[in-house]
Parts: structure tokens; sequence; C-alpha cells
């Protein structure tokens, strides 16, 4: 069945669902590796699954596919511009930003909320897309704040949608 819709259309109505902004991060060719995701989740506790979706065309993808393991770093809203940073094609995306090296030898980006270190676990083609399930390996808890929050088109903290109910 063909859709009745374009894409602006899909974008359009897909942007009234929030979605949590996070950072992937890997060390590529010893190098550090970033690329700024909307599409994260959790998904299974038994085994300890999340996956995110990184488009196919992207270029840090490939480099963060290679090495295997990867960081989730969870953003806050004062993080804005580092995950604008990350959006970017460069080269230079870690220049000027605060990290560190986790035990699992993945970046930590300073002042994120909460860190989730994985292993790739199975990668799924999904259209543009693929899914990329990682299994947690070590988590370590960050800033107690909001998370940063992609909403209609713009950054919000949860704060700044107001309450539930």
């Amino acid at each position: 069945m063909a859709k009745d819709f374009d894409d602006k259309d899909f974008r359009t109505v897909l942007g009234k669902f929030p979605t949590g902004v996070v950072i992937i991060s890997a060390m590529c060719d010893g190098a550090p590796e970033g690329m700024t995701i909307g599409a994260f989740t959790s998904v299974s506790l038994a085994p300890p699954l999340v996956a995110f979706l990184p488009a196919k065309d992207s270029v840090s993808w490939p480099r963060i596919r290679q090495a295997g393991k990867f960081t989730v770093n969870i953003l806050s809203p004062a993080q804005k511009d580092v995950c604008l940073t990350f959006a970017k094609t460069s080269d230079t995306k870690f220049d000027g930003i605060a990290w560190e090296m986790s035990g699992h030898g993945t970046p930590h980006i300073a002042g994120a909320l909460a860190w989730i270190d994985c292993d790739q676990d199975q990668i799924v083609d999904a259209g543009d897309h693929d899914i990329v399930l990682g299994r947690a390996v070590a988590l370590t808890r960050g800033a107690d704040a909001d998370p940063l929050v992609f909403f209609g088109g713009a950054f919000h903290g949860l704060g700044a949608l107001g309450p539930a109910g």
C-alpha cells in the first residue's frame, strides 16, 4: 500500500513525540569519535540492552561501528551546544570538549547526566538507518538534572515541557 503523506508530514507528526538526546562516543584508531543521536532507547533488562539508530549516511557511524564498543552519554539541557557540535560532520568534534577515558576504553563526555558503556551486540538493517543493540557493561551516574530532549523542532529540558497530568 502506498503512503498518503510526504516526508515533511512524517517528520512533523513524529516531532510531536519528544526524544532524548545522547552522544554516542567511541575510540577509533586512537582518537575519540562521537555523534549526536535522537533515537535512543532501553531495550531489555536481562540481558541489559539499549539501542540507538544512526543514519547509514553518517560519516561517524562507520568508524564507531568498527570500534565494536561505545558509550552512551546522556546529556543535560546545559549541553545543547555540545549536542549541536556532535551533530555536525567534523574531525574536530572533541576540540574544546572536556572528556575522560572510561574503564571500558571509550570517551565519557564531562558534565553528562550518565554514561552507559556498551559492547555492540547486534546491528539490524532498518531502511536508511541501522538499529544498533548495545549490551551494557558499565554504568556511571553523573550530574543530577533534567535530560536534554528534542520536541517540536527544538531542544528543551523536561521542566520546559511542563508536568504531565
